[in-house]
């Protein structure tokens, strides 16, 4: 393999896990930026996620499959180990969910499973004004902020938008914030 990185220096790994939003449709957008930062990314969507990615070509994109359910016992990994993950589009459920330790899909089992090992962890919903507006989504938000997690979450980051409008506002979506809100790498390898 050519470029910058020799196949025997190890990239920092990074899991992207998309759920189920029209936004995931273009998260091969985020998969780029963080290619372009030096990371070897690896997609994880949850079921409800997969229904708007196009697997194939996300595959091309990284060099891996797109993962969404867990592996049967005694299969081998089909992906390296993630360093670090970005949660882009993180839906309500899937907020209130990890905030609860619910471990019913992969991504979320990743999740709970990487912030437990101290992974950095950085999560960017995407939703509308009423379902933000739950209590539930919202202490949701706190614990993980709480817990570690890098939350981008507000009218600073994305201004959230009527229910059924969503739609109308993919193109300005801030990819960028979520590869600018993670360590940088060097951190994680010096501590390796």
């Amino acid at each position: 393999m050519s470029g910058p990185h020799p196949s025997s220096e190890r990239r920092e790994v990074l899991y992207v896990i998309a759920c189920g939003s029209p936004l995931a449709r273009h998260v091969g957008r985020l998969v780029d930026l963080a290619q372009q930062d030096g990371w070897e990314v690896c997609v994880v969507t949850t079921p409800d996620g997969a229904k708007f990615v196009d697997r194939a070509a996300l595959a091309r994109q990284t060099g891996h499959p797109v993962r969404t359910h867990y592996k049967n016992a005694g299969d081998p990994d089909l992906l390296p180990p993630a360093d670090a993950m970005i949660v882009c589009p993180a839906t309500v459920n899937t907020v209130n969910k990890w905030a609860a330790g619910i471990t019913d899909t992969l991504a979320l089992g990743l999740l709970v499973e990487g912030q437990g090992m101290g992974l950095p962890v950085v999560a960017v919903p995407f939703t509308n004004a009423a379902m933000a507006a739950h209590p539930a989504f919202r202490a949701g938000l706190a614990r993980l902020r709480e817990w570690g997690t890098t939350v981008l979450f507000g009218d600073h980051v994305f201004p959230l938008h009527a229910p059924g409008t969503g739609e109308r506002h993919l193109h300005a979506f801030p990819w960028e914030a979520a590869v600018a809100a993670l360590p940088d790498r060097s951190r994680l390898t010096s501590a390796a």
